[in-house]
């Protein structure tokens, strides 16, 4: 009488699905994988994103055939280019979250270089802290004559003295990580990714707010 075969082993699992629009984000639309300083091109997209909202302003101010926008909300003028910078924000500091952890789980890296909408992010938020945060004893008219730019929010022009700035001290910030955003790298998943980046991103705009202060 013949032995009963044993447990036939598993046929081997199916490699994991590419996740592809998770890739597409996290790389920045594939910026990350440049083979040389592919955070440097992250924040280059950073600054590009922070000219967006200025633009979309614009765009709705031609389809709506008026001169001015204003939002009123409890009696308060909201100024809705700002307005459209933090929704921004938040929208890529949250899709950031989630495309790096499956990103860095799909690579099977904790922090994968090419991951770089954390650059995208921190460089924004630099910007805006930087440059929405008033000088309260200083006006700051907007230059409207440099239209290429635009501006950061209604009242603060985004000049390309602010964004080389503010471009130069993020790299540093982001580089150098200062405490405490090298111990948010430990943080869990796409968190730990990038936080450090947006630690870095307020020590940055505090930097670009003085250099605003003192008369840039």
């Amino acid at each position: 009488m013949s032995a009963s075969p044993g447990p036939q082993p598993d046929a081997a699992a199916p490699p994991p699905r590419k996740p592809r629009f998770a890739l597409f984000v996290a790389t920045a639309c594939g910026l990350g994988y440049a083979p040389i300083a592919p955070g440097t091109f992250g924040s280059l997209a950073g600054l590009l994103v922070a000219m967006l909202p200025f633009n979309v302003y614009l765009s709705l101010l031609t389809d709506l055939h008026i001169n001015a926008v204003s939002i009123s909300a409890a009696g308060h003028f909201i100024d809705p280019v700002l307005a459209l910078q933090c929704v921004l924000g938040l929208a890529v500091g949250t899709i950031g979250v989630w495309s790096s952890l499956r990103a860095a789980q799909f690579w099977g890296q904790k922090d994968p270089q090419r991951v770089v909408i954390d650059e995208v992010s921190g460089q924004h938020l630099t910007l805006m802290l930087g440059c929405a945060v008033p000088i309260w004893w200083r006006p700051e008219p907007a230059e409207w004559a440099s239209p290429f730019f635009g501006l950061i929010t209604l009242d603060t022009a985004l000049s390309w003295k602010y964004l080389l700035v503010g471009f130069i001290l993020f790299r540093l910030f982001d580089i150098w990580k200062p405490f405490p955003a090298r111990q948010a790298e430990s943080l869990p998943g796409g968190w730990g990714i990038m936080a450090d980046d947006w630690i870095a991103a307020v020590y940055a705009g505090i930097g670009l707010w003085i250099a605003r202060a003192m008369g840039l």
